[in-house]
């Protein structure tokens, strides 16, 4: 088996083609999506700064009032969860988290397939013209020495 055959059979290959695939797409998004955010930033910008200014107290009050009121939920919460509970939430968890990791995986793995096959048929593409182009370029030089032969 050689290597390229036993590079393209691994699905570990495919997993690191389609994250780049998949990094360059969004990396590509990155210059549209801040013209986006800079436009909108600028066309709120003065607004909030009037919204900050005549709401400030009264925000500082409703954070003071709720801080209260915040602990203590906390501390019925806790009150409520029983430690005989927590394994079993976090073997599902762990499980929902691993089975996610996993679908994300096999996405990236398929989409790296593709990316791959992709480019094999281009780089055959390109071999193939190369190919062409020198067969062609050979037929030329033997002519032209062929010709120069006979007119010596």
């Amino acid at each position: 088996m050689t290597l390229a055959t036993t590079l393209r059979e691994n699905k570990a290959v495919y997993t690191v083609a389609g994250a780049g695939d998949l990094a360059v797409e969004k990396i590509r998004e990155v210059p549209e999506q801040v013209t986006k955010a800079r436009a909108t930033a600028l066309k709120y910008q003065d607004d909030l700064r009037e919204i900050m200014e005549r709401y400030r107290d009264q925000v500082r009050e409703i954070v003071e009032r709720y801080r209260g009121e915040v602990r203590q939920n906390v501390d019925r919460l806790q009150e409520r969860v029983e430690v005989k509970d927590l394994p079993g939430a976090a073997v599902a968890y762990m499980t929902h988290g691993a089975s996610r990791a996993v679908e994300f995986i096999d996405e990236l793995a398929e989409r790296g397939k593709r990316v791959v096959h992709r480019e094999a048929a281009t780089a055959a593409a390109i071999a193939e013209a190369d190919a062409k182009r020198r067969t062609t370029a050979q037929r030329r030089a033997r002519s032209t020495a062929g010709t120069r032969k006979s007119g010596a």
